[in-house]
C-alpha cells in the first residue's frame, strides 16, 4: 500500500474515532456496534471495535474520570467512573430522581423481584407514590401474581445507569458501587 493510501486510511481511522467518541457522549446511553458503525460510516465490525478499543485505551491511558465500557451485551457506553459520581453529583443539570424514589428504585434494584407490598413495608406509604413515578419513568416494571405486584428492574434502568441487564451480575455492580468491594453481604 502507499503512503498515500495508508494516511488516507488513518485519517478515516481518525475522524472515525472522533465520531464514535462524539456518538457515545452526546447519547447518554449504551450504543450497539450497528448504531456507532451508521454514525462512523465503517461497515466493518472488526475494524469498529479496533477502534472502540483504541477509544478506550485512549481513556484508560490518560487516567480520566470518564470511562468507555463494553456490556455484556456488546453495546458501548461511555460514563462517569464511579469513584467519582458522589463527589459531581450535585452538579448534575437536574437529578433524574429525588431521594425519596431514589431510594425507593435502590431498594427494589437490590432486592428484586420484590413485592410492592415488601416495598411498602420497608420504605412506607410514600412509596406507593414513587412505584408509579419509577414505573412512569420505565425504569420499574410490575406483574401481577395472584393478588400482589411483583417489582423488577427494567432494561432501560440497567442502560440508563450502565448496568447488566443479567440480574446477578447487576446486583453485584449495584454492591460494588455502594460497599466499594464485590463480596458485600446486602442489608435491608
Amino acid at each position: 500500500m502507499s503512503k498515500r493510501g495508508r494516511g488516507s486510511r488513518d485519517e478515516r481511522e481518525r475522524k472515525a474515532i472522533k465520531l464514535i467518541e462524539a456518538a457515545l457522549y452526546v447519547s447518554g446511553r449504551p450504543l450497539d456496534l450497528k448504531t456507532l458503525g451508521s454514525v462512523s460510516g465503517l461497515r466493518s465490525k472488526r475494524t469498529l471495535t479496533k477502534l472502540i478499543k483504541q477509544l478506550k485505551e485512549n481513556y484508560a491511558n490518560r487516567e480520566s474520570a470518564i470511562e468507555i465500557v463494553e456490556l455484556e451485551d456488546g453495546r458501548y457506553v461511555m460514563q462517569l467512573k464511579t469513584e467519582y459520581t458522589a463527589k459531581v453529583r450535585k452538579l448534575a443539570v437536574r437529578p433524574l430522581l429525588t431521594t425519596g424514589p431514589l431510594k425507593t428504585l435502590s431498594y427494589i434494584a437490590f432486592r428484586q423481584p420484590v413485592s410492592q407490598s415488601q416495598v411498602v413495608a420497608v420504605r412506607g406509604t410514600h412509596a406507593y407514590a414513587h412505584i408509579k413515578e419509577l414505573e412512569r419513568m420505565g425504569l420499574i416494571q410490575r406483574k401481577k401474581e395472584g393478588r400482589e405486584s411483583i417489582i423488577t428492574t427494567t432494561e432501560f434502568f440497567s442502560d440508563y445507569f450502565g448496568l447488566s441487564r443479567h440480574l446477578p451480575k447487576l446486583k453485584e455492580q449495584l454492591k460494588k458501587i455502594l460497599f466499594g468491594k464485590e463480596d458485600s453481604k446486602l442489608t435491608p
